[in-house]
């Protein structure tokens, strides 16, 4: 059976949603949100990793539309952020346009519309379940059997994210590690890590998060860290109660903290971008952080980093390093280069016995996974992308009519909430949808698009810096995962686009 939509919305997590009320606001009433999983929620479904919170502050990573007083902590706990994404779809009644267990398996522009094909599971319906969990802790759907449905869409949206499918480095022998292995985004929550030797690959967003806390579970935990990060302070902490009866009380006094929140991340883009005053200002109170936290100057050496400030994503913690201070976290100043049996080998050559390995390496950011299934008016996104990834306002492909790609090129942020360009991005497609028309960009705009884009990162310290980052795509050599400028200043630039 074929269905008919203005619009199909892939994916359920912030974009997802974010979209799907925009259409609504904007009139658009015909369309449909597919989701592979079995409940929404996006990367805050997908990783329950232990320690797993956001490191925005709760209520800037929220939507606009659906603030919400009742956060517990400063910075929320993964389970509250999906908690809430599952609020806002029971809330607003999206529950009867979106399809749970369902697959894009691909997409093809036939000159009037996309032609989708979704695979189904038999039981997958419009309703909001949560899933039953399998010994990874990923959502597992309750039957096996498939069917397939198509839908004709006028306009075809991938709020698919870019932190969905993880990232599994090339290490000889890892393979044959006889314990549990595991990406940090798939836990194995059957793992007891209780006294048990862990290993963590990576320092990044989620290793600061999750060493400290197996630590505190009782893990015997080795860090293999191929790069420090720059650390500063996170100044996490339960909310009492009179400040959420507070915020209950008064929806304009919330709406003024977010206001706050906002403009002290649009100040944040003077450090992280390459600023002089502001990187060494920023760089002197991350090396303070650290002085104050670890003692031991050779331990202080080796979790220093040798690049400029902002050149990867500034982490915030406060437990990271006065675990590695008392020895609570082993830490290997150098990467895992092999497996040999249980004995983990680092690139110093110093060798490590394990009973679990974590890979916490971060995801295919550069490579979405979506992009091999949409075909436009001559090739896949994948082969248009085959040279980097590009797009006019972040957003629109050349190629591609009526293509909508949300978190897409130069769509992250490394100052402030992503989920403000997520909702910008929404806002745009609802408004060039209801408008109606033909949508389509052409080569010589997207060149220009992104021609500009090199020409702002050009002297930032995501090129210029002296690390790798997941920012740059290895095919271009490009800046093509983060907006380099303002939360302000993207907006601008979609306003711009829909003159």
């Amino acid at each position: 059976m074929t269905v008919r939509a203005s619009a199909l919305i892939v994916g359920a997590g912030f974009a997802g949603i974010a979209q799907a009320l925009a259409l609504r606001d904007a009139g658009v009433t015909s369309f449909l949100v597919v989701e592979r999983a079995s409940s929404v929620g996006g990367t805050w479904r997908d990783n329950t990793y232990p320690g797993i919170a956001c490191d925005v502050p709760s209520h800037l990573y929220g939507l606009e539309s659906h603030p919400w007083p009742r956060w517990s902590r400063v910075f929320a706990p993964g389970a509250e952020i999906r908690d809430y994404l599952e609020r806002v779809v029971e809330s607003e009644g999206l529950a009867n346009q979106l399809m749970l267990g369902t697959t894009m398996t691909s997409a093809r522009w036939d000159g009037d519309a996309w032609r989708i094909t979704l695979a189904v599971h038999d039981d997958a319906d419009f309703r909001l379940t949560r899933p039953e969990t399998g010994s990874s802790g990923a959502p597992t759907p309750k039957s096996a059997s498939l069917c397939t449905r198509e839908v004709v869409a006028d306009n075809l949206i991938l709020a698919a994210g870019r932190l969905t499918e993880p990232k599994i480095p090339e290490i000889p022998g890892l393979g044959s590690f006889p314990g549990p292995l595991f990406h940090s985004a798939r836990w194995d929550h059957s793992v007891d890590v209780t006294g048990k030797r862990v290993a963590v690959v990576g320092t990044g967003a989620t290793a600061v998060q999750l060493a400290p806390a197996l630590a505190r579970l009782g893990a015997r935990v080795t860090l293999f860290q191929r790069t420090p990060a720059w650390i500063v302070p996170r100044g996490d902490r339960a909310v009492d109660g009179s400040e959420i009866r507070t915020f209950e009380a008064d929806p304009a006094l919330l709406a003024a903290h977010r206001d706050a929140l906002y403009a002290e991340g649009e100040a944040r883009f003077a450090s992280r971008s390459g600023d002089p005053a502001a990187a060494a200002a920023a760089e002197s109170a991350a090396r303070d952080h650290l002085a104050r936290q670890v003692p031991d100057p050779l331990l202080r050496a080796q979790l220093t980093p040798d690049y400029a400030f902002g050149c990867k994503r500034v982490l915030l913690s406060d437990d990271f390093y006065p675990a590695i201070a008392d020895g609570s976290i082993a830490l290997e100043p150098s990467a895992l280069a092999e497996v040999d049996g249980s004995a983990l080998v680092a690139a110093s050559g110093a060798r490590y016995d394990a009973d679990i390995v974590v890979l916490a390496t971060g995801f295919e950011t550069t490579r979405q996974p979506y992009a091999a299934l949409v075909t436009g008016e001559r090739e896949t996104l994948d082969a248009h992308w085959s040279r980097g990834m590009t797009a006019v306002a972040s957003t629109l492909v050349a190629g591609f009519p009526h293509l909508f790609v949300l978190n897409g090129p130069n769509a992250s942020l490394g100052h402030n909430s992503s989920i403000l360009i997520s909702e910008a991005q929404a806002s745009f497609a609802a408004r060039l949808i209801a408008r109606g028309g033909w949508v389509a960009v052409t080569d010589e705009a997207e060149s220009a698009s992104t021609a500009d884009i090199a020409r702002r990162a050009a002297r930032t310290p995501w090129l210029t810096g002296g690390c790798h980052n997941w920012y740059v795509d290895e095919r271009s050599g490009a800046l093509a995962l983060l907006w380099p400028g303002t939360v302000a200043e993207f907006r601008q630039r979609l306003e711009g686009a829909l003159s």
